[in-house]
């Protein structure tokens, strides 16, 4: 399907226990349902078709010569739609009885697969009637047909190949090492899980934990399949509590105590991308492993059903993020704290200009002296006021620096640049890039200077959007010993800021960082206009909301530009039209290729999440790689809009 999106689905049918006829109705329904909602794969309870709570009724042969004539009608309701089905059912095979997973595609049984781990204890005795499955597939026959039967089965699209999953039962799931492991190592993308699992008292918890772990440890989709409310009978109750997960990530929950039928998105390109990565995920081919390929026409989803975030690296919930501010905090505290005490350095210094990452990184600097038990006096801030400098920042940078207790030194560089313009015979009226950058590294210079005299190290203020995008002056801020930000994105230092603001005890610090959060983003480098700020960064460089999107689906996952685009324009639909956000697209692309030589020298920082641009450890990227490949992706998309 298109950018790899499969549609699936986890379905609970309101059966009743041993009427074979009137579980295959519901089942059948739920089968169509499934492929009016363009569901490629649907996965249903374990035996289901008989119900999982029969105990003695197993033995009856009517039971079980019923569930495969049944099975055969299911089948043959299936031959019209585009959907494969996954059908538990217990099936005689020779002269023992197994707890099996039917999968069946466009009218045909395509394999039969059997539960290998059986349970034992209290309301759970199926070695009692079933036999554990084995691995190796053998050749059966059913409805007149052979068709294979055993564990190790991967099913594939015969259109799709990256659409390869496998068949776990229940059990399977629970022990130390679940067949979902070979399984996915042999190449299975998705496993299907056919359950039956009761409810008591926190069971559900642990069960969802259980699964989207399982699909994390793997690197899979997982469909999670739970028998519903018309298996309850006698000591049991079961609440159909069906999960639909995908690399440690629930997509899809259905509420407990509810039958019918949930259906999301697995995203087979994003799993692709993280097993590539993941050089510890091994991969085993099996000779005894059969492969069963199955029939499915591709088409447009549409919406993908499923949440594009626009801010991937910000938690949505309050708590989470809360906690996620903290050990950010604490993580670049201690890599600075490390640093200081490698180096026996007791100094610090830190430009501060009354802007957001200047401050994130004095807020991190303090932490790390608390750390070190070294005064917070000996951190050395420096205001450097120049031609662009305006009142706000100024004063919210002096506010800051004294109620954080750190030593405050102004050092006015405005003399400095005009005499530097006069000795290049640069014009002072002229707002060019000579005119900014002559005034990033006269900083950087006054910065390291000072840092000499005080047998210090510069801490770094850039952060991690700046320098994907280059946005740094090569040998001005782009310089430091030791880069606090460098790792953390743009939108994400709103927030670290914004979470010491509110946790702060100290009333006056709180209200100096909520104006900082309040002031545009700028770096103050051309004069001011009626005092106020006349260079505004996303108006030059563009929203970095956009540009994280953008850096998190390009370095997390590889995706190419068209399907970025796309899922660009489904998170931030109503808020940026499509024109916009291609235009900061092919921004990105161009500057993030271009400046690649900022990156490939920058000073050491601490790693605080999963994406990073350290040319030491995640992005070993090329300097002057070319971005003809992107940029040609990025031409045709334009050529094919309607508001080109």
């Amino acid at each position: 399907m298109k950018d790899g999106f499969i549609r699936v689905a986890a379905a609970t049918p309101l059966i009743s226990v041993a009427d074979c006829t009137n579980n295959a109705d519901q089942i059948i329904a739920l089968m169509r349902e499934a492929d009016e909602k363009k569901a490629k794969l649907v996965v249903f309870p374990e035996l289901c078709l008989t119900g999982y709570t029969c105990g003695e009724l197993f033995l009856q042969n009517v039971l079980l010569e019923e569930a495969r004539h049944e099975l055969a009608r299911i089948a043959r309701a299936g031959s019209d739609l585009d959907v494969t089905a996954v059908v538990g059912l217990p099936l005689m095979v020779g002269h023992k009885l197994y707890n099996t997973a039917a999968v069946l595609s466009h009218g045909k049984v395509l394999a039969f697969v059997p539960k290998k781990n059986l349970p034992n204890y209290s309301e759970f005795y199926e070695m009692r009637h079933f036999c554990s499955g084995f691995e190796t597939p053998v050749m059966i026959e059913f409805d007149g047909a052979p068709v294979p039967f055993g564990m190790d089965i991967l099913f594939e699209a015969k259109t799709m190949p990256d659409f390869k999953f496998a068949v776990e039962i229940c059990e399977d799931l629970w022990v130390s090492e679940p067949p979902s492991i070979r399984h996915s190592r042999q190449g299975a993308m998705i496993i299907a899980n056919l359950s039956a699992s009761d409810e008591t008292t926190g069971k559900d918890v642990y069960r969802r934990n259980l699964v989207s772990g399982q699909s994390a440890r793997l690197v899979c989709g997982y469909i999670y399949a739970d028998a519903g409310e018309g298996e309850s009978t006698t000591d049991l109750v079961f609440a159909g509590r069906n999960i639909i997960a995908e690399n440690g990530r629930t997509l899809k929950t259905s509420k407990r105590f509810t039958t019918g039928l949930i259906t999301a998105d697995i995203d087979l390109e994003l799993l692709a991308s993280e097993r590539r990565r993941m050089t510890t995920f091994e991969e085993h081919v099996h000779s005894d492993y059969m492969t069963v390929l199955f029939e499915m026409k591709k088409e447009d989803l549409g919406v993908p059903q499923r949440e594009i975030d626009p801010t991937p690296f910000i938690p949505h919930d309050m708590n989470a993020r809360q906690e996620r501010c903290e050990e950010i905090l604490t993580i670049q505290a201690y890599g600075l704290k490390k640093r200081l005490i490698h180096a026996r350095c007791n100094h610090a210094v830190v430009g501060i200009s009354g802007g957001l990452d200047s401050t994130l990184a004095l807020l991190v600097t303090a932490r790390a002296f608390d750390l070190a038990g070294l005064p917070r006096q000996q951190i050395t801030a420096v205001t450097m006021p120049c031609f662009g400098t305006t009142d706000r920042t100024y004063r919210n940078a002096c506010t800051l620096v004294n109620r954080l207790g750190a030593h405050l030194e102004e050092v006015d560089i405005k003399a400095a640049v005009t005499l530097h313009f006069k000795d290049i015979g640069h014009d002072m009226e002229k707002h060019d890039v000579t005119y900014e950058n002559a005034q990033a590294r006269e900083r950087t210079q006054v910065l390291m200077d000072i840092a000499n005299q005080a047998g210090g190290m510069v801490i770094g203020t850039g952060d991690m959007s700046e320098l994907a995008l280059g946005w740094a002056t090569y040998n001005g801020d782009h310089m430091s010993m030791y880069g606090v930000n460098a790792s953390v994105p743009k939108t994400l230092v709103r927030h670290l800021v914004r979470y010491y603001a509110d946790t702060c005890s100290d009333e006056a610090l709180s209200a100096t960082l909520y104006d900082i959060l309040d002031t545009p983003v700028s770096p103050e480098l051309i004069p001011p206009k009626d005092g106020e700020i006349a260079q505004k960064t996303e108006d030059l460089v563009g929203p970095y909301e956009l540009h994280d999107f953008f850096m998190y689906y390009i370095l997390r996952f590889g995706f190419r530009p068209a399907k970025i685009f796309r899922l660009a324009k489904i998170a931030f639909d109503g808020h940026y039209d499509e024109a916009v956000i291609y235009k900061w697209l092919r921004t990105f692309y161009w500057r993030f290729f271009a400046q690649q030589f900022k990156r490939s020298c920058l000073p050491d920082g601490p790693k605080v999440g999963s994406v990073a641009v350290s040319p030491r450890g995640d992005l070993r990227m090329p300097s002057d790689a070319s971005a003809n490949l992107w940029m040609r992706e990025l031409d045709e998309i334009k050529a094919s809009a309607a508001w080109k």
